[in-house]
């Protein structure tokens, strides 16, 4: 049986408002509904789906306190990057200088794609895709 659609993902956040601000002022996500956990947090919905989870560092997202092996920080692993397709490049660069947020662009070769990358409050690599974009 394959899967069918991405869900969400959950990053634990040292300040969960400023992760969230970071979401939904810079990527442009919006805070929605959450059922009544019994720990702090938000989700963030891209249309009608709650695509960002947003819990504590110092909580899972099903209350668990995360377990450092030998005094490291939890890991999740191989994670390079999460991506999402964009609109309106020109208006995203202008939001991160104003906003003085590092970010990097590349074009990707063949194709007509530019993206954008940056890294949420927490470490987190984000890839913005703007389609449509021709380059030299």
């Amino acid at each position: 049986m394959a899967v069918d659609m991405l869900e969400h993902f959950t990053v634990r956040c040292t300040s969960l408002e400023r992760t969230r601000d970071f979401y939904s002022k810079i990527i442009g996500l919006r805070v929605g509904p959450r059922p009544p956990f019994d720990f702090a947090g938000y989700w963030l919905y891209l249309g009608e789906q709650p695509v960002v989870h947003l819990v504590l560092e110092s909580e899972c997202e099903d209350g668990r306190k995360p377990q450092p092996v030998s005094g490291e920080p939890p890991s999740t692993g191989a994670l390079d990057h999460i991506a999402f397709r964009a609109q309106d490049l020109e208006g995203m660069r202008a939001l991160l200088r104003a906003r003085k947020i590092a970010f990097e662009e590349r074009a990707v070769p063949g194709a007509l794609v530019h993206q954008i990358f940056v890294h949420d409050p927490d470490g987190v690599l984000i890839e913005l895709n703007f389609r449509g974009i021709k380059h030299d």
